[in-house]
């Protein structure tokens, strides 16, 4: 039987199934992050982030995108006081992480790339241990829910050095929430795992979000920040490209295309469709229409009834929108040219 992961509250009161969606509507708008003006430049000269300035609301996922050496580690490491800014503001529950480190720490959750964990020590000793470490009061209850809600229950005993890589992937995971923290950083959280154990994490993260933590994660599978986030933050050489609503995103600069099977090859293309934006395939047997998603008139039924009048007959029509990690790579790449 799985168990289901209980979070308390500030106010101290479990959450159930039916306050949910109350507690995860009233959170979204009220800022858990706020970023003002932050900048890193490292004694080299490099500038890893440059003005950076973003809120996250409370109970939010936020999928941090950006290519390799693009800032996302460096500001995560900003945020969770692991690295000092150049200049800026960081603040986590109105506390400033450099000013009043203890308690905006004591909110944050982190699970970095690389697996750090001492390796001759239990499971279950290794999450206590964390626990301690953020002046928490022993609960061994919600440690065994916690362990159990990642499948590692079966494993509480076992050492880190016996557990496969996926495994020790959850005891990180299990780590940062042992202090029941209020956000929780994913840095890269499935790399290295296998297909089941992602889909299992990103259940934990689901019903994490549902009970008002606030979770920041960086992918390279892009497909799971389009599954996942309600948010999309693009960053490149160290400064934020825009931060927008996923499905927002999608429509802003997301493509639609419209394949039209025809019943026999067409051998040459209706003059008055010559010059409009039309790919035929190879076996001249699919004709391609890429028009924007924004487009308030997509030419469609032109180009049907065009089709027709020059007896080219249809025999299926299907759609194709673009992905995520389409749009993404088309904004880095604007933005090198």
């Amino acid at each position: 039987m799985r168990a289901v992961l209980i979070y308390t509250t500030a106010e101290g009161q479990n959450m159930g199934d039916n306050a949910i969606n109350n507690h995860v509507e009233k959170n979204m708008s009220q800022t858990i992050i706020s970023i003002q003006g932050l900048d890193k430049t490292y004694s080299n000269g490099f500038s890893a982030l440059k003005d950076v300035s973003l809120e996250v609301a409370e109970g939010e996922i936020l999928a941090l995108l950006g290519p390799n050496g693009a800032g996302k580690t460096t500001l995560i490491g900003s945020i969770c006081g692991l690295v000092s800014p150049s200049s800026g503001v960081v603040e986590v529950g109105g506390f400033d992480i450099h000013k009043n480190a203890r308690k905006a720490r004591s909110m944050i959750g982190l699970v970095p790339q690389e697996i750090a964990l001492e390796i001759f020590s239990t499971v279950w000793d290794t999450v206590r241990f964390s626990r301690g470490l953020f002046g928490c009061k022993a609960d061994d209850a919600y440690i065994e829910t916690l362990l159990k809600s990642l499948s590692l229950w079966d494993k509480k005993d076992n050492t880190i050095v016996s557990l496969s890589g996926g495994m020790k992937r959850r005891v990180m995971i299990a780590k940062a929430l042992s202090h029941q923290p209020k956000v929780l950083f994913l840095d890269e959280p499935t790399a290295g795992v296998d297909v089941a154990l992602r889909k299992d994490m990103w259940e934990v993260v689901d019903k994490l979000r549902k009970t008002g933590v606030t979770i920041i994660l960086t992918t390279h599978y892009i497909e799971e920040a389009e599954e996942m986030a309600d948010r999309i933050a693009v960053i490149r050489k160290g400064e934020i490209l825009l931060v927008e609503e996923k499905e927002a995103l999608l429509q802003r600069f997301g493509q639609k295309q419209v394949h039209l099977h025809l019943t026999a090859e067409l051998t040459q293309m209706p003059s008055a469709l010559e010059e409009s934006d039309l790919e035929l395939s190879a076996d001249k047997k699919t004709i391609t229409y890429t028009y924007d998603v924004m487009s308030k008139r997509t030419g469609i039924t032109s180009l049907i009834a065009e089709l027709a009048k020059n007896n080219v007959h249809i025999r299926d029509i299907d759609t194709r929108k673009s992905s995520l990690e389409e749009v993404f790579l088309s904004l880095v790449e604007e933005q090198k040219s």
